[in-house]
């Protein structure tokens, strides 16, 4: 099937999730839409990130989307099992890979950088219950992370401040795992490896996606068919703020095409 695989998040983060689908499926069109005016989720109500999802959800299924990536551990965490009973399409999520640091961990000591929204929802509190007993979570809101990553504020001062006020307390506390919760994160990770080192090893949920969306994909034989009249793979991004900041952290070329858009 030549239809779309949707991708939706608030803001810029997702891109990350994108980048690895894209890399695994380089013959899928795409339709990514950031939500970038109603960002960070994280800091709103529950109904709200579902309203959010459940808008972000009907513009994409108006695009013909096949298959639609929560491309947001806040609208995955509190929305998805909603989305998944309401409209006949398969979802992704995007989960804090919490699990996999649990089997790695030697410390027994994992840390997690996240929203407010992800770490106080039912599905983290769900799936942070199946590691084991003698693992330690050291929880850390990442507040304001969102905010200047969405400014392109990667290696800012202001950013790098806030990375070692979250993250020197966990390496105090000897964590040998740390987990990235938000999808704008892995953006960091050149500055977070600067103040963690390296012997902490940093686990995002990217190419695990990418893994299960082209399972899912195969499953349901909705994978791209050969189409000698498709010349090349077409992505279009749509945002409903300043797009500048999103040009920045997508590849550029002819199959690339940004749109603003007032959804």
């Amino acid at each position: 099937m030549n239809n779309s695989i949707g991708f939706f998040d608030s803001g810029v983060g997702g891109t990350s999730i994108w980048k690895e689908v894209t890399v695994l499926l380089p013959k899928e069109n795409t339709i990514y839409l950031a939500d970038s005016r109603n960002a960070p989720y994280g800091e709103k109500s529950k109904e709200k990130i579902i309203d959010l999802s459940i808008k972000n959800t009907e513009f994409l299924l108006n695009q013909n989307c096949k298959l639609i990536i929560v491309a947001c551990n806040t609208a995955t965490t509190n929305a998805i099992h909603l989305l998944r009973e309401s409209y006949n399409v398969p979802f992704i999520g995007i989960e804090p890979a919490i699990k996999p640091a649990g089997l790695i961990t030697k410390t027994k000591k994992i840390g997690i950088l996240a929203t407010k929204g992800t770490l106080n929802s039912k599905l983290f509190e769900q799936t942070s219950e199946k590691i084991g007993r003698d693992v330690s979570i050291l929880e850390q809101v990442g507040d304001g992370l969102v905010e200047l990553i969405e400014k392109g504020e990667i290696n800012s001062p202001r950013t790098i401040d806030l990375l070692k006020k979250y993250l020197n307390p966990m390496v105090e506390e000897n964590i040998d795992a740390l987990v990235l919760g938000c999808t704008h994160y892995p953006y960091l990770i050149e500055e977070i490896r600067k103040i963690i080192g390296n012997k902490i090893q940093i686990i995002d949920s990217g190419l695990a996606v990418a893994k299960q969306t082209k399972n899912i994909l195969q499953k349901l034989d909705l994978l791209q068919q050969n189409n000698p009249l498709l010349a090349t793979t077409q992505h279009v991004f749509y945002s409903n703020k300043n797009s500048s900041t999103l040009r920045s952290f997508v590849d550029h070329g002819n199959h690339i095409k940004i749109i603003e858009h007032d959804f």
